[in-house]
This record gives C-alpha cells, sequence and structure tokens, in this order.
C-alpha cells in the first residue's frame, strides 16, 4: 500500500500541459543566465538572489497556472472551495493556490461493463446476467458537484437496476426477451442518473447464464417437444394416406376391371426385378385371377431369358 501511495505521488500530473513545461524551463535557464551575468556585473549577493527567484516565480506561475483540457474534457474549477465555473477544451488560466481543478470531466461515450450474480427470478432460478451500459455526460457541472464519483454511481445505479428487473421477471421471458429488458434497463437507469447529469444511451445484455442443472432439464424439454411434433405430424400423414385409400377403393368398387388391372400392373412391378419376392395374399390370387397373371408372368421372362442366352 505504501509502494502505491508513493508510486501515485511521484507520478506527473498528466494535466500539466507540455507548453508549460517548456515556458518554466526556459525561465529557470534565464535565472541561471541571469544570476552568472549579474554576478559579473559585480552586483551584490542579495541583488542576484531577489532577480532568479523572481524570474523563477514567473516561470513556476507558468508552470501551475497555464492548464490544457483536450477536446473531450471539461475542467471544473473551484476558487476558495466555491464552483467558479467550467473551463475548456483548449488552453485556459487559473490562479495557483486560489484556484483548484478537483475533477476533469470526459465528454466521450463511456462503456461500463456490469453483472448480476445469483439473481433470483420471479420463479426462484438463481441466474447470473452480464450487460454492457453506454452512457456519457452531458452535464459537467452536475457530474461535478451533485454526486461524489459519477462513474461509481453509474456503476451501482446500473447493477440495481438490473438486480430488481430479473427478480420481477420469469426465467422464460428473460431468456426470450432480451429487447425488453435492454429498454426496460435504459429508461430505469436513465432516470436516476439524469439528476447527476448523465444520460444513458443503450443498454445490451451480453450473456444469462442458468443452473446445468435445469439448462439439461430444459433440453429435454425442448427434445420431448420435438419428437411430440414429429409424432403429430407422422399421424396426419397417415390420416392423409388413409383418406387416399380410402377414395381409391372406392373408385375401385364399382369397377372390377381398373382393380384387376392395377393388381397385374402391381404384381408385374414386383416381379420384373430379378430377385425380387413378392408374397401375394390368397384372398387376391382368388378374387382378381392372380395366379395366371403370375404364371403368364414367369412365362414370359423365362422366355427372355432364354432368348438373352447365345
Amino acid at each position: 500500500m505504501i509502494k502505491n501511495m508513493l508510486k501515485n505521488q511521484t507520478k506527473p500530473d498528466p494535466h500539466i500541459p507540455p507548453i508549460a513545461v517548456f515556458v518554466f524551463i526556459i525561465f529557470l535557464v534565464g535565472a541561471i543566465k541571469a544570476a552568472l551575468l549579474l554576478e559579473f556585473l559585480g552586483f551584490s549577493d542579495l541583488v542576484i538572489a531577489a532577480t532568479v527567484l523572481a524570474i523563477n516565480g514567473i516561470g513556476t506561475y507558468f508552470l501551475f497556472a497555464l492548464k490544457v483540457a483536450n477536446q473531450w474534457e471539461k475542467a471544473v474549477v473551484l476558487r476558495l472551495g466555491k464552483f467558479r465555473g467550467l473551463r475548456g477544451p483548449g488552453m485556459f488560466w487559473i490562479l495557483p493556490i486560489v484556484d483548484t481543478i478537483p475533477t476533469w470531466i470526459d465528454h466521450r461515450v463511456m462503456v461500463t461493463p456490469f453483472s448480476a450474480q445469483k439473481t433470483l427470478t420471479k420463479d426462484t432460478v438463481p441466474v447470473d446476467v452480464d450487460a454492457v451500459l453506454f452512457w456519457v455526460v452531458w452535464d459537467a457541472e452536475k457530474a461535478a458537484l451533485e454526486v461524489e464519483d459519477y462513474k461509481s454511481a453509474v456503476d451501482w445505479a446500473a447493477q440495481t437496476a438490473l438486480r430488481d428487473i430479473i427478480g420481477r421477471m420469469m426465467l422464460a421471458d428473460i431468456l426470450v426477451g432480451r429487447s425488453v429488458i435492454d429498454q426496460e434497463l435504459q429508461q430505469v437507469i436513465d432516470e436516476r442518473t439524469t439528476p447527476w447529469g448523465v444520460t444513458v444511451q443503450s443498454v445490451e445484455i451480453r450473456d444469462i447464464v442458468i443452473p446445468q442443472d435445469l439448462e439439461d432439464a430444459m433440453s429435454r424439454q425442448a427434445q420431448a417437444e420435438r419428437e411430440r411434433q414429429a409424432r403429430v405430424i407422422l399421424g396426419e400423414s397417415e390420416k392423409q394416406i388413409a383418406a387416399s385409400f380410402a377414395e381409391a377403393s372406392r373408385a375401385y368398387q364399382n369397377n372390377p376391371t381398373a382393380l384387376h388391372l392395377r393388381a397385374m400392373n402391381m404384381l408385374f412391378e414386383g416381379l420384373k426385378e430379378k430377385g425380387a419376392l413378392v408374397i401375394v395374399p390368397s384372398s387376391a390370387v382368388d378374387t382378381m385371377n392372380l395366379g395366371g397373371m403370375s404364371g403368364i408372368v414367369a412365362m414370359a421372362k423365362q422366355y427372355e431369358e432364354n432368348h438373352e442366352k447365345p
């Protein structure tokens, strides 16, 4: 901890611009040259010391009074503890010792990841939800004066809002309604952060993690549902096929000749393949005279085979 404190103390101020350091070095070199010149001219040590101190004082004033804010920054200036105003972007001046800059406000879009771990849904299911918050400071004065640390405040507001929304929703609604959660989160967080000069641009849910046992159970449930739908579709297909056969039977009922032709065609298609075995019920052989037809087909096939041999 002591090492971190010493490191922070020795770290240079990032908001001391290089131009201020350059001017300070110029005055420091000028003070050295002025001291040498005054000593060469025979002035007393008191005059030389006063001259060096005056030149160094001017250089020190430039070092601490000259500030530069980047294009996306605003500096909050306090004079003797009271709000003086906002400065930047660009170069500006302050009064050292009297004026202080406790906060530099960044006006760029900020990205804050946050999460809600082991939060119970409305149906008492623990879930882990990760999200990303996109926000921006639109009023630097409020962000500096109305809240101690606006970045931490936005982070905690987002986490509490996410936990509150998860606790009011069912697990199924959370899994299928990410866009709804995003919109509701944006509205809730924006209402909380608006008094701090912060507006929320968007919220995006990155991941929703549920217990592994529940995930396996939901997977089995989905598989069972797909199997049920497949069986329903198969049953509907069987019904349609049965209806087609019933309609065909009504067409053949009063037309035995067509039925015999259809039977002979089916038998011929089955017997024309080499090595094919066709099982025909005896009732069908008697009623449709298939025995004679099968003999004719067999004789025809034997005749073709004999003529094919050399």
